[in-house]
Protein backbone atom coordinates (compact mmCIF):
# COMPACT_ATOMS: atom_id res chain seq x y z
CA UNK A 1 0.00 0.00 0.00
CA UNK A 2 1.20 3.46 -0.93
CA UNK A 3 1.75 6.23 1.56
CA UNK A 4 -0.14 9.39 0.62
CA UNK A 5 1.91 11.95 -1.31
CA UNK A 6 2.59 15.28 0.31
CA UNK A 7 0.41 18.09 -1.02
CA UNK A 8 1.87 19.82 -4.06
CA UNK A 9 2.68 23.46 -3.16
CA UNK A 10 0.83 25.13 -6.06
CA UNK A 11 0.99 28.92 -6.40
CA UNK A 12 -0.98 31.37 -8.51
CA UNK A 13 0.75 31.53 -11.87
CA UNK A 14 2.08 34.93 -12.88
CA UNK A 15 0.99 34.09 -16.44
CA UNK A 16 3.23 33.01 -19.29
CA UNK A 17 3.54 34.53 -22.75
CA UNK A 18 4.17 32.19 -25.68
CA UNK A 19 7.75 32.51 -26.90
CA UNK A 20 8.76 33.56 -30.40
CA UNK A 21 10.44 30.14 -30.71
CA UNK A 22 7.14 28.33 -30.10
CA UNK A 23 5.30 30.55 -32.61
CA UNK A 24 8.10 30.09 -35.17
CA UNK A 25 8.05 26.30 -34.70
CA UNK A 26 4.29 26.21 -35.45
CA UNK A 27 4.75 28.39 -38.55
CA UNK A 28 7.64 26.15 -39.62
CA UNK A 29 5.32 23.14 -39.54
CA UNK A 30 2.67 24.91 -41.62
CA UNK A 31 0.34 26.56 -39.11
CA UNK A 32 -0.77 29.79 -40.77
CA UNK A 33 1.02 32.90 -39.55
CA UNK A 34 -2.39 34.40 -38.72
CA UNK A 35 -3.20 31.68 -36.20
CA UNK A 36 0.26 30.60 -34.97
CA UNK A 37 0.47 33.28 -32.26
CA UNK A 38 -3.08 32.51 -31.00
CA UNK A 39 -2.42 28.76 -31.12
CA UNK A 40 0.90 29.09 -29.28
CA UNK A 41 -0.60 31.29 -26.56
CA UNK A 42 -3.63 29.03 -26.14
CA UNK A 43 -1.28 26.01 -25.83
CA UNK A 44 0.85 27.78 -23.20
CA UNK A 45 -2.26 28.81 -21.24
CA UNK A 46 -3.78 25.31 -21.40
CA UNK A 47 -0.60 23.60 -20.19
CA UNK A 48 -0.18 26.31 -17.53
CA UNK A 49 -3.72 25.65 -16.27
CA UNK A 50 -3.45 21.85 -16.17
CA UNK A 51 0.11 21.54 -14.87
CA UNK A 52 -0.19 24.25 -12.24
CA UNK A 53 2.62 26.51 -11.13
CA UNK A 54 5.16 25.37 -8.56
CA UNK A 55 8.35 27.49 -8.60
CA UNK A 56 10.33 24.88 -6.69
CA UNK A 57 11.33 21.24 -7.01
CA UNK A 58 8.55 18.90 -5.86
CA UNK A 59 7.44 15.31 -6.32
CA UNK A 60 4.38 14.67 -8.49
CA UNK A 61 1.62 12.22 -7.39
CA UNK A 62 3.77 9.22 -8.38
CA UNK A 63 7.02 10.56 -6.93
CA UNK A 64 8.69 12.04 -10.05
CA UNK A 65 10.74 15.15 -9.33
CA UNK A 66 9.10 18.06 -11.13
CA UNK A 67 9.38 21.85 -11.30
CA UNK A 68 7.55 24.93 -12.53
CA UNK A 69 4.82 23.82 -14.97
CA UNK A 70 5.21 20.04 -14.91
CA UNK A 71 8.77 20.02 -16.25
CA UNK A 72 10.64 16.88 -15.18
CA UNK A 73 14.01 17.74 -16.78
CA UNK A 74 17.02 18.99 -14.80
CA UNK A 75 15.17 19.11 -11.48
CA UNK A 76 17.30 19.54 -8.37
CA UNK A 77 15.53 18.62 -5.11
CA UNK A 78 15.42 21.67 -2.83
CA UNK A 79 15.88 24.12 -5.72
CA UNK A 80 13.63 27.18 -6.18
CA UNK A 81 12.96 28.81 -9.56
CA UNK A 82 12.05 32.36 -10.62
CA UNK A 83 8.91 33.17 -12.62
CA UNK A 84 11.18 33.91 -15.61
CA UNK A 85 12.96 30.55 -15.29
CA UNK A 86 9.58 28.80 -15.12
CA UNK A 87 8.21 30.70 -18.16
CA UNK A 88 11.31 29.80 -20.16
CA UNK A 89 11.07 26.18 -18.95
CA UNK A 90 7.43 25.96 -20.09
CA UNK A 91 8.10 27.47 -23.53
CA UNK A 92 11.27 25.43 -24.11
CA UNK A 93 9.59 22.20 -23.00
CA UNK A 94 6.59 22.95 -25.25
CA UNK A 95 8.85 23.42 -28.29
CA UNK A 96 10.68 20.22 -27.35
CA UNK A 97 7.48 18.15 -26.98
CA UNK A 98 5.49 19.77 -29.81
CA UNK A 99 8.09 19.51 -32.57
CA UNK A 100 7.94 15.68 -32.83
CA UNK A 101 4.11 15.82 -32.68
CA UNK A 102 3.90 18.27 -35.58
CA UNK A 103 6.26 15.94 -37.46
CA UNK A 104 4.43 12.68 -36.65
CA UNK A 105 0.95 14.13 -37.44
CA UNK A 106 1.73 16.36 -40.46
CA UNK A 107 -1.89 17.39 -41.11
CA UNK A 108 -2.27 18.68 -37.54
CA UNK A 109 -1.02 22.06 -38.81
CA UNK A 110 -4.11 22.34 -41.05
CA UNK A 111 -6.54 21.83 -38.17
CA UNK A 112 -8.42 24.38 -36.07
CA UNK A 113 -6.25 25.88 -33.28
CA UNK A 114 -8.29 24.06 -30.59
CA UNK A 115 -7.47 20.68 -32.19
CA UNK A 116 -3.77 21.58 -32.24
CA UNK A 117 -3.85 22.86 -28.65
CA UNK A 118 -5.63 19.73 -27.36
CA UNK A 119 -3.09 17.40 -28.97
CA UNK A 120 -0.04 19.47 -27.96
CA UNK A 121 -1.29 19.64 -24.37
CA UNK A 122 -1.74 15.88 -24.30
CA UNK A 123 1.76 15.38 -25.73
CA UNK A 124 3.26 17.78 -23.17
CA UNK A 125 1.70 15.65 -20.43
CA UNK A 126 2.40 12.13 -21.74
CA UNK A 127 5.53 12.84 -23.79
CA UNK A 128 5.89 13.08 -27.57
CA UNK A 129 7.01 9.46 -28.04
CA UNK A 130 3.91 8.09 -26.29
CA UNK A 131 1.72 10.56 -28.20
CA UNK A 132 3.18 9.65 -31.61
CA UNK A 133 2.70 5.91 -30.88
CA UNK A 134 -0.88 6.45 -29.61
CA UNK A 135 -4.18 5.58 -31.24
CA UNK A 136 -4.93 9.34 -31.21
CA UNK A 137 -2.04 9.92 -33.65
CA UNK A 138 -3.03 6.87 -35.72
CA UNK A 139 -6.63 8.09 -36.09
CA UNK A 140 -5.44 11.62 -36.95
CA UNK A 141 -3.02 10.30 -39.58
CA UNK A 142 -5.85 8.24 -41.09
CA UNK A 143 -7.90 11.45 -41.39
CA UNK A 144 -10.32 10.24 -38.71
CA UNK A 145 -10.20 13.44 -36.67
CA UNK A 146 -13.45 12.87 -34.76
CA UNK A 147 -12.25 9.43 -33.66
CA UNK A 148 -8.88 10.94 -32.68
CA UNK A 149 -10.54 13.66 -30.58
CA UNK A 150 -12.87 11.19 -28.87
CA UNK A 151 -10.00 8.79 -28.17
CA UNK A 152 -8.09 11.43 -26.16
CA UNK A 153 -10.52 11.03 -23.24
CA UNK A 154 -10.14 7.26 -23.20
CA UNK A 155 -6.37 6.83 -22.73
CA UNK A 156 -3.51 7.96 -20.49
CA UNK A 157 -5.59 8.58 -17.38
CA UNK A 158 -3.35 6.55 -15.07
CA UNK A 159 0.10 6.98 -13.58
CA UNK A 160 1.92 3.82 -12.50
CA UNK A 161 -1.35 1.89 -12.85
CA UNK A 162 -3.38 4.26 -10.67
CA UNK A 163 -6.25 6.21 -12.25
CA UNK A 164 -5.75 9.86 -11.31
CA UNK A 165 -8.72 12.24 -11.17
CA UNK A 166 -6.56 15.09 -12.51
CA UNK A 167 -5.64 13.07 -15.60
CA UNK A 168 -9.28 12.07 -16.20
CA UNK A 169 -10.31 15.74 -15.99
CA UNK A 170 -7.46 16.81 -18.29
CA UNK A 171 -8.09 14.14 -20.96
CA UNK A 172 -11.84 14.94 -20.92
CA UNK A 173 -11.15 18.67 -21.35
CA UNK A 174 -8.64 18.01 -24.15
CA UNK A 175 -11.12 15.74 -25.93
CA UNK A 176 -13.92 18.31 -25.63
CA UNK A 177 -11.63 21.12 -26.84
CA UNK A 178 -10.55 18.99 -29.81
CA UNK A 179 -14.16 18.15 -30.77
CA UNK A 180 -15.13 21.83 -30.35
CA UNK A 181 -12.33 22.77 -32.76
CA UNK A 182 -13.62 20.32 -35.36
CA UNK A 183 -17.12 21.75 -34.96
CA UNK A 184 -15.91 25.37 -35.26
CA UNK A 185 -13.87 24.51 -38.37
CA UNK A 186 -16.94 23.26 -40.24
Amino acid sequence: ERSPMPRIPYRKSPGVIASFTLVAMLIGYGVSTDTAQETAQQTVSTVEQFEGYVPEAYQDPVGIWTRCYGDTTNVTPGEKYTAEECARSLNDHLVETSTPVMRCVPDLSKQHPKVIVAMLDMAYNIGPTAFCKSSVARYANAGEWTAACKRISEIYTTAQGVKLKGLVVRRTAESEMCLQGLKEAR
